[in-house]
């Protein structure tokens, strides 16, 4: 059977794939900055911020891509953004001397309003209504 590409031409997947976009964007210059300037401060919240942002530039690009490995990949990328945001913002509340300042995935997703929380959930959700074996 041929291979199902991501729909990327619906409206859903345009918005999703921005969206993915922005926080690439966003996470890779706020995490590049907290490291220039302050490395420091919160070495951890602040690597694990520059992860946030590696994750979704592969998300993004994936997602883009589509086919087989595309989505494979996509999966992956959301699954570890999915488990980093949960394990990311507990550790925010429970070991704060290592989050002095707000990363993208530090309290859920705060200051970015819950985003990164809600995220990986609609990306998951995504992916499995695109799923290549759906295809079939």
């Amino acid at each position: 059977m041929a291979e199902r590409r991501l729909a990327l031409s619906d409206g859903y997947g345009r918005v999703l794939v921005a969206v993915y976009a922005v926080f690439a964007v966003a996470a890779t210059g706020r995490s590049l900055v907290q490291l220039g300037t302050d490395a420091g401060r919160a070495p951890v919240a602040y690597s694990l911020s520059l992860l946030a942002a590696v994750v979704y530039l592969v998300a993004t690009t994936c997602l883009l891509v589509g086919g087989r490995r595309g989505w494979l990949v996509a999966l992956a990328a959301v699954s570890v953004e999915a488990v980093g945001v949960l394990v990311v913002g507990t550790l925010s509340y429970v070991a704060t001397d290592l989050f002095p300042d707000r990363t993208v995935w530090s309290h859920f997703g705060q200051g970015y309003a819950f985003l990164p929380l809600l995220l990986p959930v609609v990306g998951l959700a995504w992916l499995r209504h695109t799923s290549p074996s759906r295809s079939r």
